[in-house]
């Protein structure tokens, strides 16, 4: 199989000066939810490319991929000029253990995120399977702004879909947003304020945790959660965390 497949650019989603969502079709194998993948295009004579989450479920042929600009960045700063119809590459099959299948039963499943790693788990929100694994469900999306809280009406949805099994818990860091939580995740899950606002605990013999996001969020929160007595999953040794970092730590 080939390195790269050719894909079609149908649509770009500005949603604020930094974030966007690109959307495209191409002819790649069928991937797993929470899996990332990788884009690519042709500049100044070399093929530069980026790893990106799959935000689409997998039965949705519309692939659909969150990103910010990074500043000093090869890649988005020519992401964000592409218009419909315009080709980018994209490697043929997903990767990444970010999946269900590594996460253990549980009663309820609760899925951290910060700024763009929100995506992966909108990709396992759209599968029959976590509504059928989880009695209870509860999406926390971190952000620094409230219009970095992105994806209202697909939240929204699935809110609607499923009434009795989702809850969508809003952090802002740097504002007061309204109903969203001020300040960071791990503040809030050691002081309870995360647990108050679900209104479940998170306990080891109850949760399953997913977190995906910056590396300091990642870190922090599994510390917190450790000093509860949960411990990371392993495939030889079942725990109550998973986790993805969104890039690498390099303090």
């Amino acid at each position: 199989m080939s390195k790269w497949v050719e894909g079609t650019v149908v649509k770009l989603r500005r949603w604020t000066d930094k974030l966007y969502s690109l959307q495209l079709t191409a002819d790649i194998v069928p991937f797993t939810a929470g899996q990332f993948t990788r884009l690519a295009m042709d500049i100044d004579g070399e093929r530069v490319a980026r790893p990106y989450s799959f935000v689409n479920g997998p039965d949705n042929p519309l692939l659909e991929f969150y990103f910010i600009i990074v500043t000093d960045g090869p890649l988005t700063h020519h992401l964000i000029n592409l218009e419909a119809g315009d080709p980018v590459f994209i490697a043929p099959r997903g990767a990444g253990f970010f999946v269900l299948d590594e996460v253990p039963e549980a009663d309820t499943l609760w899925m951290l995120s910060t700024g763009t790693a929100i995506g992966p788990f909108l990709s396992i929100l759209n599968t029959d399977v976590v509504w059928q694994r989880y009695k209870k469900i509860v999406l926390v999306h971190a952000v620094r702004t409230r219009e970095e809280l992105t994806y209202h009406e697909e939240i929204e949805a699935l809110l609607a879909a499923h009434p009795e099994q989702l809850q969508m818990i809003a952090f802002v860091s740097r504002e007061d947003a309204g109903l969203a939580i001020q300040g960071r995740v791990p503040d809030a899950i050691e002081n309870g304020a995360l647990e108050a606002r679900a209104g479940i605990p998170l306990m080891a013999g109850t949760s399953q945790v997913m977190i995906c996001g910056n590396p300091g969020m990642v870190r922090d929160t599994s510390a917190v959660l450790e000093a509860r007595g949960m411990k990371k999953n392993k495939r030889r040794e079942p725990g109550h965390i998973t986790t993805e970092q969104y890039w690498k730590d390099t303090d």
